[in-house]
């Protein structure tokens, strides 16, 4: 598989919701992701990091997906979206703590400035949340616009420097 070529998903949270803890909305998430046509081909392990911008706030854990979409980037957002609403995600307060969090992270190569999609996600390659999972599972894949591979900008990540994979030590 040509990773560059990936639909990528990045799951958090970290409230959760009636399923006893964050880790286990995740994993129904997955399977929310699968019954919705989106087969999960890669995923990564759990992490953890501080919340932010409070970090009195529970922990976040994070995770990112490969998954396999023929919907369009437009349809897939609508789907995580949905999916988000399914598990008790309500929109508010920009950072506010939430059950789920869907980001569409990149399609394949697409690039677009659309501001009610950008491609890929303007914000995930500073972000060691997000970027550590992928670079676990995919070090390689390749940033459409930066060039930058997952390893790297993992490496380079400023936001959450504090994010590891669940059951890792500090």
């Amino acid at each position: 598989m040509n990773t560059d070529e990936a639909v990528i998903v990045a799951l958090g949270g970290n409230m959760a919701g009636d399923f006893g803890s964050s880790e286990a909305l995740l994993e129904a998430a997955l399977a929310g992701l699968a019954e919705a046509g989106l087969p999960i081909l890669l995923r990564s392990s759990w992490w953890r990091s501080a919340a932010w911008p409070d970090p009195n706030a529970q922990e976040y854990r994070n995770g990112v997906v490969l998954v396999e979409a023929q919907l369009s980037p437009q349809d897939l957002i609508q789907t995580l979206f949905t999916i988000e609403a399914r598990f008790g995600r309500a929109r508010g307060a920009r950072n506010a703590s939430r059950t789920l969090d869907l980001d569409l992270i990149a399609y394949g190569r697409v690039v677009s400035d659309d501001p009610a999609l950008t491609l890929p996600h303007p914000r995930a390659h500073e972000r060691l949340f997000v970027m550590g999972p992928l670079a676990e599972i995919t070090p390689r894949w390749r940033h459409p616009v930066l060039g930058r591979t997952a390893q790297e900008l993992a490496a380079t990540a400023s936001v959450g420097r504090d994010a590891t994979p669940v059951g890792a030590s500090n």
